[in-house]
C-alpha cells in the first residue's frame, strides 16, 4: 500500500465507505449509551450533595454565585447526557416510547438559560473574569441548542443521523467543558484535575473519533485547560469562607511537573484514539466484506448471477406457491421453455464473451416482453416463464422476431415449448420438464418456432420418464440385453468383428430399440449406468463362449461424451476385463465424432489413454460433422468408421462413389483400417471391396441379433467367423 495512502488512514482523512460510516455511527451511539448513562448517575449524585449542603450550612451570600455556577453545569451535564440517551436508544432499536423523558431535558436547559440569562445581565457591575463570560455564553448556547433537539425528538420526527451526531457533538462539547470548569476550580483548590481527565477519556476513548478529529478535540481542549489554570491563585494567600476559595486572589505560573503530566495524558489519549479507530475501522471493513458475502450469496440465491433474472431456485419456489393458490387461474396459465438454436455454434463462432452478451440480451428481452409474469434462466441458452396463456404465443413470435434480428452469420432461431398444467398439478419442475420436452419435439424444424405439450407428446414424455425412473431396475433385473451385428471382412466376407448394441427389453414396453431410450438418458446423465451394463455383459458373454470353446471375435462398444466425464473409462475396463479374462484387444472403443467437438483437451488425453492401454478406439459416424478432418488431425485413432449416409444415395447420387473411394484412400494413407456401415446390397460391398475398403457392416449380412442367434447363423453356414479367430 502507498505511504500517502496509509498516512490517510492513520489519520482518518481518507473516504469511508457508507457501511463504514454506518459501521462507526451504530459503534458510537452504542458508547454514548454507557456514557450517558454513567454521566446521568454522576450529575444526580453531584445535584443530591450539592442540595444538601445548601440545606446544611448556611454559607452566606458568596455561596450564590457558587451554586448558580455549580448548578448550572451540573443541571447542563444532566441534561445532555439524558438527551444523548433518548437519542441513542431511537437509533439503536427505534425506542421512542420514552421520548416524553424530551420534557425533562426541556426544563432543565430552560433553568441553565435562566441561570446563564441572569448571570450575563450582572456581569458588567461584577467582578467576573472574561473567561466567566465565555463559559456564560457556552452553557447558554449549548442549552438553547438542547431545547431545539427535545422538541425534534418530542415530535417524533423521522429519525435522521445527523440528528443523532449532533447531539454526540454537542454532549462531547458539554463533557469536556465540564471537566474544565470542574478542573478549574479543583486545581485551584490544590486537588487533582481527575474531572478533566475522566472527560477527556470519556469523550476520546469511549466513542470513535477520527484522529485528526481526536487531535483537534485534545488539543484545543488541553489548550483551554492549560490556559484557565496558567494564572490560578496561589494556595497559601487564598481566603476561604467555610471551605469555600475565593477566586479574586494572588495568582501563580503553571509548574514543569504539571506540564509534563498533561502531555503525557494529551499523548497517551491521542494514541488510544488512534488505536481506538484503527481497530474499529478493521472491524468494519471485515464486517463489510462479510455484508458484501451475504449479500452475494443471497443474491444469486434467486438470481441467475450472469443474465440478472432469477434463477430456477426460486423459479420453482415461487411457481409452485402460485400453482397451489387456490385463486390462480389454472385454465389461462402456461409454463413457457425457450431455447436458442445454435447457439452453440455462436458461442463457438464469437466466443464466450459474445455469447454471454447474447444470453443478456436474451434475458433482458423476454423480462421486458412477460413483465409481471415469472421469468427465470433454467440453464446454458434455455429460459422459462410462468404467464398467462392469453396472447403467449404473440409475445413468443415477437421474442422470435428480436433473435433473429440479432443473429450474425449463424442463424439463430427461438424455439418454444408450452405446458398447460392441470388443475392438480403442483410440481413445477415436471411442469418445465414438459414444456421442454414439447421445445425439443421442434428443434432443427426450421417451419416451428411453437409447440404445446399435447397427448401425443404425452405418451412419449411418460416414456420418458419411465426410462429415468427405472433404468436401475432394468440393469437389476437384466432386461438390458446386448445385440451383435457382425462386421466382415471385405476381402472373403467373414465375420472378423462384432459391435455390440444395447437393447432393453420391458415387461411392461416390450423391446425398446436404442434410439428410444439412449438420448434420454444422456439427457439425464445416466447413460454411464447403460455402458458399464454393456461392457460388463460383452466381457461376461467372451468369457462364457471362451469357457465352452466357442469363437469369439473382437467386440466393439459405443462409449457416449458423458461416459468420459461420468466415471473412469479406463479403469473400468480394466477391471471388467481382469474380472473375466479378457484379453484387451477384443475390446474395441466407438467414439462418435459428434462427442470430440467439445472438450477436446480432455477428451483427447482419454482416447490417448485407452490406446496406451491397449485398447483400439474407433472413430464413429465419420462424415455426419462438419469437422471431420480436424478430428483425424488432432486425435490418434485405429479404425475409421465411414457413416452410412454415404451409402445411402450410392446408385442415385454419382458424388458417393469418388467421395467415398477418396475417403478410403485417405484412411489407408493415415495408416487406418476403413469401415464402412449401412451396406445393404451386393453391389455396394463389391463397390468398397474395389475401393479397398478393409471392413463392412449392414443388413446384407445380418441385422443385430442375441449371441445366441449369431452362434446359430454361423452353425448353419449362413455366417462365417474369420480364421483368425476360428480357432481361438
Amino acid at each position: 500500500m502507498p505511504v500517502k495512502k496509509k498516512l490517510m488512514q492513520l489519520t482518518g482523512v481518507n473516504k469511508q465507505s457508507p457501511y463504514v460510516k454506518n459501521h462507526f455511527y451504530l459503534t458510537n451511539m452504542k458508547s454514548s449509551i454507557y456514557m450517558s448513562v454513567i454521566v446521568i448517575v454522576l450529575e444526580i449524585w453531584m445535584i443530591e450533595r450539592m442540595i444538601r449542603t445548601i440545606f446544611e450550612k448556611d454559607l452566606g451570600s458568596k455561596l450564590e454565585s457558587l451554586i448558580e455556577s455549580y448548578f448550572s453545569n451540573y443541571f447542563m451535564l444532566l441534561s445532555a447526557g439524558t438527551l444523548m440517551l433518548l437519542f441513542a436508544l431511537r437509533a439503536l432499536f427505534n425506542f421512542r416510547k420514552t421520548r416524553w423523558l424530551a420534557i425533562a431535558v426541556i426544563l432543565l436547559s430552560l433553568s441553565v438559560v435562566v441561570f446563564e440569562i441572569r448571570m450575563i445581565t450582572q456581569f458588567g457591575g461584577s467582578s467576573k473574569s472574561t473567561a466567566d463570560l465565555i463559559n456564560y455564553l457556552i452553557l447558554f448556547s449549548a442549552s438553547v441548542v438542547m431545547i431545539c433537539f427535545s422538541v425534534v425528538l418530542m415530535l417524533d420526527r423521522k429519525e435522521k443521523k445527523w440528528h443523532s451526531l449532533c447531539v454526540m457533538y454537542v454532549f462531547s462539547f458539554c463533557c469536556i467543558n465540564f471537566g474544565i470548569i470542574m478542573s478549574v476550580h479543583s486545581f485551584a483548590k490544590g486537588d487533582q484535575i481527575l474531572t478533566f481527565l475522566t472527560m477527556e477519556l470519556f469523550v476520546i476513548c469511549l466513542l470513535i473519533w477520527r484522529p485528526w478529529i481526536g487531535f483537534l478535540v485534545l488539543t484545543v481542549s488541553y489548550g483551554v485547560f492549560y490556559y484557565r489554570i496558567s494564572g490560578i491563585i496561589d494556595i497559601s494567600t487564598v481566603e476561604r469562607i467555610d471551605g469555600i476559595i475565593d477566586l479574586n486572589t494572588a495568582r501563580i505560573g503553571l509548574g514543569d511537573g504539571v506540564k509534563i503530566n498533561g502531555f503525557t495524558m494529551w499523548l497517551s489519549t491521542l494514541l488510544f484514539c488512534i488505536a481506538n479507530y484503527s481497530r474499529t475501522m478493521s472491524q468494519g471493513l471485515k464486517d463489510e466484506n462479510l455484508e458484501q458475502v451475504n449479500t452475494y450469496l443471497s443474491k444469486i440465491s434467486i438470481f441467475d448471477e450472469l443474465t440478472g433474472i432469477h434463477n430456477m431456485v426460486h423459479f420453482r419456489t415461487e411457481s409452485e406457491k402460485m400453482l397451489s393458490y387456490v385463486t390462480t387461474d389454472k385454465e389461462n396459465s402456461v409454463f413457457l421453455f425457450m431455447d436458442i438454436e445454435n447457439f452453440k455454434s455462436y458461442n463457438e463462432k464469437y466466443g464466450f464473451t459474445e455469447g454471454n452478451e447474447l444470453l443478456k440480451k436474451t434475458a433482458k428481452i423476454i423480462d421486458e416482453t412477460f413483465t409481471g409474469s415469472l421469468v427465470s434462466r433454467f440453464s446454458d441458452d434455455h429460459f422459462v416463464v410462468y404467464t398467462k396463456l392469453d396472447g403467449c404465443k404473440e409475445k413468443i413470435s415477437e421474442i422470435s422476431v428480436k433473435i433473429h434480428n440479432m443473429q450474425r452469420e449463424v442463424h439463430l432461431e427461438l424455439k418454444c415449448g408450452a405446458y398447460k398444467p392441470a388443475e392438480n398439478d403442483t410440481d413445477a419442475s415436471l411442469a418445465c420438464d414438459r414444456a421442454r420436452f414439447a421445445c425439443n419435439t421442434i428443434k432443427k424444424h426450421y417451419h416451428n418456432h411453437f409447440r404445446f405439450y399435447d397427448k401425443k407428446l404425452e405418451e412419449k414424455f411418460r416414456l420418458k420418464q419411465y426410462i429415468v425412473n427405472n433404468i436401475d431396475t432394468a440393469i437389476s433385473n437384466d432386461y438390458i440385453k446386448v445385440f451383435y451385428q457382425p462386421i466382415v471382412s471385405t476381402k472373403d466376407g467373414s465375420i472378423c468383428g462384432l459391435e455390440a448394441l444395447a437393447r432393453w427389453n420391458d415387461p411392461k414396453y416390450g423391446l425398446l430399440p436404442p434410439g428410444m431410450f439412449i438420448d434420454t438418458l444422456e439427457e439425464y446423465r445416466q447413460i454411464h449406468k447403460l455402458d458399464q451394463t454393456i461392457i460388463e455383459i460383452v466381457c461376461r458373454d467372451y468369457r462364457q463362449a471362451a469357457d465352452e470353446g466357442k469363437p469369439f471375435v473382437p467386440a466393439s462398444i459405443n462409449f457416449s461424451r458423458l461416459d468420459f466425464e461420468l466415471f473412469n473409462v479406463v479403469e473400468f475396463l480394466g477391471s471388467m476385463t481382469e474380472k473375466y479374462r479378457v484379453p484387451k484387444n477384443f475390446i474395441d472403443v466407438e467414439i462418435t465424432e459428434s462427442a470430440l467437438t467439445d472438450q477436446q483437451d480432455f477428451l483427447q488425453k482419454s482416447v490417448d489413454n485407452l490406446r496406451s492401454a491397449g485398447y483400439k478406439v474407433w472413430l464413429d459416424d465419420f462424415g455426419s460433422g462438419y469437422s471431420s478432418l480436424n478430428v483425424l488431425k488432432d486425435y490418434q485413432f485405429d479404425v475409421l468408421k465411414i457413416d452410412m449416409k454415404f451409402l445411402s444415395g450410392f446408385g442415385s447420387n454419382d458424388k458417393a462413389a469418388p467421395i467415398l473411394k477418396n475417403i478410403v484412400e485417405l484412411t489407408r494413407q493415415l495408416d487406418l483400417v476403413s469401415l464402412t456401415e449401412g451396406v445393404e446390397t451386393e453391389q455396394q460391398f463389391e463397390f468398397l471391396r474395389s475401393i479397398g475398403c478393409n471392413r463392412a457392416q449392414g443388413y446384407l449380412f445380418s441385422k443385430p441379433c442375441p449371441k445366441e442367434e449369431l452362434y446359430e447363423k454361423v452353425t448353419e453356414g449362413k455366417l462365417k467367423i474369420s480364421e483368425e479367430y476360428e480357432n481361438k
